[in-house]
């Protein structure tokens, strides 16, 4: 009879040792899971002619009220020609607003306005929804392993962005 320890040792050391086929399927796992994780807001935003560039720079202002357009373009690693196209459709439509920095002129920081938060909020609902219902499924220890996986998974300059932006804002 093993304690859960050993069973756990057992089981992550066979995880050390994947073949390609369950590599592929962890992939292709990723790959569905994505399309269901962005199928509701995808939704939302073809009715408004936006993509995903719109609700990426919608989520992450949201995260961090007052971020600049350098810090936007750092967390999403796009050219300052392809967000500046998404700022400027955002802020004509009434959603962004961009303010010019208190101590830096030539900074521009964003908000969201009000109807900006309602449209974020219809946004990340459904995918919160999703989230939740896979974690309950789940349970918290491969919620925690999710976790860790996703992490593991990004480049160093993108790990530290997201250790930063977590910790900033909680």
């Amino acid at each position: 009879m093993t304690d859960g320890r050993t069973a756990q040792v057992h089981s992550g050391e066979n995880l050390l040792f994947l073949t390609d086929e369950q590599l592929r399927q962890g992939i292709e796992a990723m790959f569905f899971a994505y399309r269901g994780f962005t199928a509701d807001p995808d939704r939302i935003l073809a009715d408004m002619s936006y993509g995903r560039a719109h609700h990426r720079a919608i989520h992450f202002i949201n995260r961090a009220p007052g971020t600049t357009v350098n810090n936007l373009l750092a967390i999403l690693g796009v050219t300052k020609q392809s967000l500046n196209r998404v700022l400027r459709t955002l802020i004509a439509d009434g959603l962004v607003e961009s303010r010019v920095g208190n101590l830096d002129k030539r900074e521009r920081h964003l908000y969201l306005t009000e109807a900006g938060h309602e449209l974020e909020a219809q946004l990340s609902d459904a995918q919160r929804a999703r989230m939740r219902a896979a974690f309950r499924d789940a349970g918290p220890e491969a919620v925690a392993g999710f976790r860790r996986v996703l992490e593991a998974m990004m480049d160093a300059d993108m790990r530290r962005a997201y250790t930063r932006l977590r910790d900033t804002v909680g």
